[in-house]
């Protein structure tokens, strides 16, 4: 080998040396247990339900009765009587006539019988809980001693650790 590579290799070497004595490397434990963090998640909801509830529907009254009857009721009241009598009797054959012949044509009805049924919607908010892993709890051994950690994931059997070597200062 010739000077120069030599010296290229020395320089080198000596820039490599802080790194050689590196404090820091990786190594692995042994997982003793894992233990899930789980946390409640509180999420309101909607429940709905549809009931059909009865609802009394009311008949409406014919009106062509008293319209017949007030018609007829009027020529009626307009032949009784002369003069201003004769406009007087026409208003009271109209005005009986109306009564007579809605009570023809309505007689007999009962108007609060008829019955639907109807559909009413009701909701209310519920609270849902739902359990979420939000972590792990993991215990692990290295050289006899255990330690702990949180974890996002699980690690499995074994867990990578970056060591780090400090000297005690109070020497």
């Amino acid at each position: 080998m010739n000077m120069k590579t030599k010296l290229m290799i020395s320089a080198l070497g000596l820039c490599a040396l802080p790194l050689a004595q590196a404090a820091d490397f990786e190594d692995f434990g042994r997982v003793v247990r894992v233990q899930p963090r789980v946390e409640q998640i509180r999420q309101p909801r909607q429940e709905c339900r549809t009931e059909y509830v009865q609802v009394p529907v009311q008949q409406q009254r014919g009106a062509g009765g008293s319209v017949v009857g007030g018609i007829a009721g009027a020529l009626l009241g307009s032949q009784v009587g002369s003069g201003s009598g004769k406009v007087a009797a026409a208003a009271a054959g109209a005005i009986a006539g109306a009564v007579v012949g809605d009570r023809v044509e309505n007689n007999g009805r009962n108007y609060d019988q008829g019955v639907q049924e109807q559909a009413v919607r009701q909701c209310r908010t519920v609270d849902s809980f739902e359990s979420r892993t939000t972590g792990y709890d993991v215990t692990y051994e290295y050289r006899g001693q255990n330690h702990t950690a949180f974890m996002s994931r699980d690690p499995g059997n074994r867990i990578r650790l970056r060591v780090s070597v400090e000297p005690d200062q109070q020497y």
